[in-house]
């Protein structure tokens, strides 16, 4: 079990002026920021960042989605940090995600879900090291 993980404000949530209000309750939640910036992915590094989904139906849309606009990257610190975030952002479907969690008050899609979060602390690792070089990280 990791400390860290990773996330995403996706541009759908950047897009509507939510990246404070998400940050303000990650960090509420305990999570101390360890490295962060805002950036916009090319169609190129978006389709590197999910490549794992190449092969999926949805993976057009997703790196055309991921490279619409800007993105705010995040390495996050707590205690069990991968399944503790999982929690709080809630559901990939914010339909059925649960009251409180972000998705729920910010995404509205499946496609449009606000948030990514990593799934795994290996993922963690992985994702966090895509954008962050070891002396941007904290």
């Amino acid at each position: 079990m990791s400390n860290k993980t990773f996330t995403m404000i996706k541009p759908d949530a950047f897009g509507k002026g939510h990246t404070g209000s998400i940050l303000d309750l990650i960090v509420k939640a305990g999570f101390r920021i360890r490295a962060m910036k805002m950036t916009k992915l090319s169609t190129e590094k978006a389709g590197e960042f999910y490549a794992v989904h190449k092969q999926r139906p949805f993976y057009g849309e997703l790196v055309e989605f991921m490279s619409s606009g800007p993105i705010v990257a995040a390495v996050l610190e707590k205690n069990n940090a991968v399944a503790e975030f999982r929690q709080l952002i809630g559901a990939t479907d914010p339909a059925k995600a649960d009251p409180g969690t972000i998705r729920k008050l910010f995404a509205t899609s499946v496609g449009e879900n606000s948030i990514h979060g990593s799934d795994s602390d290996e993922n963690a690792d992985i994702e966090s090291k895509f954008f962050f070089s070891q002396l941007e990280t904290y």
